[in-house]
């Protein structure tokens, strides 16, 4: 089940909310844990047992850690459990068949007959609510909090439906307390509901609309200059609307239900520097894997070479977390090498002035990495790079041509020019040239529910990572 369906929008939502206000404040978790249950068994029922199993592992984990907190020996190592339990699931899951296949290929290019490898099936979320878990553990380890006595709770924060399948990244300490007690008010719950219809336009309107271009756009054979340069414009529209969109609906439904979530963008698109992109972008991720991942693995507290082998590494971890593909693995590189560069050149994550040629070169950086991002493989991506600078073939194709149509051209302006706009208007003083859309919200909502009655499935990109 998605945000972006007739089911959950007028079956399963108002039937949970029913339910779940319905129940006294102190057994709240009950509706929130079946009803996550029932929104993820929605897509495959067997997978719950997986699910379960990753919840009572960790919450037995989070207790014996704590338990031993005082032999820092004993607890390291039913931390280092926890961390294997977790990651070798992720790993078996989300890379056996990324490495089969590697291996498959290098065997047949040895003139080895290889063997048959049976396909394993991707768990949907699996990367966010194992990354979830992992940061329970590590912060119980490192008393930031003590592990809750509560299962259900626990299960219900692991399982809690609006951020299972796309995140944000929530840590348990940053929600216990909302667990505990939180508070319901019409204001609150209007404000969930009016956020969640920004999200659903943002994923309805816009990226649905511009996705086809993207689509056609990556699967031409040696796309010409305007090819190229289109599907980067639309790809960089289309994840941005599809993601943010997604996180906007998730932080209105944790309204809805009286929690308040992290943010998880911040106008990415008007960085003046990677750096500060990565403060932007995905924020929820980004301090995951600074506080997880980065600093653990010594941050900038060795050399200045250390520094840059634990930005590179931090950055090719997360590149490979978002899929198992090579190109997944040259774009965290790439992130890497940049974040790196910039390091040495001393560039500012914040800069205190707006400067129009520092940010179209950053916004330049940032599109040239989702090419590879989106591409099936890095010889996809090549072609397309190729497109970028084919001066022998300047026009669009006959292809782009016969498939693209005046709808998502003008979308594809609109997305942009709603870019810029809300970006630049955290820079500089346009607030008393932007007009408020408040009102326009609720008919655009509706034609955004219209629109989704009549298109065929899409679910949100980032349900594949």
């Amino acid at each position: 089940m998605i945000f972006s369906s007739n089911v959950f929008l007028f079956v399963f939502l108002p039937s949970f909310l029913a339910c779940y206000y319905l129940t006294p404040n102190r057994f709240r978790s009950w509706p929130i844990l079946i009803g996550s249950y029932l929104f993820y068994a929605w897509w495959r029922i067997d997978f719950l047992a997986l699910f379960a199993a990753v919840t009572v592992f960790n919450f037995v984990l989070g207790h014996k850690i704590h338990a031993n907190r005082a032999v820092t020996v004993t607890a390291r190592r039913w931390l280092q459990l926890g961390l294997a339990g977790n990651l070798g699931t992720l790993a078996y899951f989300k890379y056996a068949n990324f490495g089969a296949d590697t291996v498959y290929l290098v065997l047949t290019e040895l003139g080895t007959d290889p063997w048959l490898v049976t396909h394993v099936v991707l768990p949907i979320g699996i990367s966010f609510y194992i990354f979830q878990a992992i940061s329970y553990l590590v912060d119980v380890y490192r008393g930031d909090t003590p592990p809750t006595q509560s299962f259900i709770r626990f299960a219900a924060f692991i399982a809690l439906f609006p951020q299972l399948i796309a995140g944000p990244v929530l840590r348990y300490k940053d929600v216990a307390d909302q667990f505990e007690s939180r508070t319901h008010s019409m204001e609150k719950f209007s404000q969930g509901c009016e956020r969640f219809m920004v999200g659903f336009i943002k994923k309805v309107i816009i990226a649905d609309t511009i996705a086809p271009l993207v689509d056609t756009g990556f699967a031409v054979q040696e796309p010409s200059l305007a090819d190229a340069w289109l599907a980067m414009f639309a790809y960089t529209a289309q994840l941005y609307f599809d993601f943010s969109g997604y996180a906007d609906m998730a932080i209105g439904l944790g309204l809805m239900l009286g929690f308040r979530f992290v943010e998880n963008f911040n106008q990415p698109y008007i960085s003046q520097s990677i750096t500060e992109f990565w403060r932007r972008w995905h924020i929820s991720l980004s301090n995951w894997l600074r506080d997880y991942l980065y600093i653990p693995l010594g941050g900038n507290r060795g050399s200045v070479v250390k520094t840059y082998r634990n930005l590179f590494l931090t950055m090719l971890l997360g590149g490979l977390w978002h899929g198992a593909n090579w190109t997944f693995v040259v774009w965290g590189a790439y992130h890497g090498t940049v974040l790196a560069v910039e390091r040495l050149l001393g560039v500012k994550a914040a800069f205190d002035n707006f400067n129009i040629a520092r940010w179209l070169f950053t916004l330049l950086l940032v599109m040239l990495g989702w090419v590879v991002f989106r591409a099936d493989s890095i010889s996809a991506a090549a072609e397309l790079y190729l497109g970028l600078i084919n001066l022998q073939n300047l026009g669009l194709s006959s292809t782009m041509l016969s498939q693209m149509n005046d709808l998502q051209l003008a979308t594809l302006i609109v997305a942009w020019v709603v870019i810029v706009i809300r970006g630049l208007k955290d820079r500089i003083d346009l607030a008393r040239f932007v007009p408020s859309i408040g009102h326009a919200v609720v008919p655009v909502f509706a034609l955004a529910v219209l629109k989704l009655s009549a298109q065929s499935h899409s679910p949100f990109l980032y349900f594949q990572f």
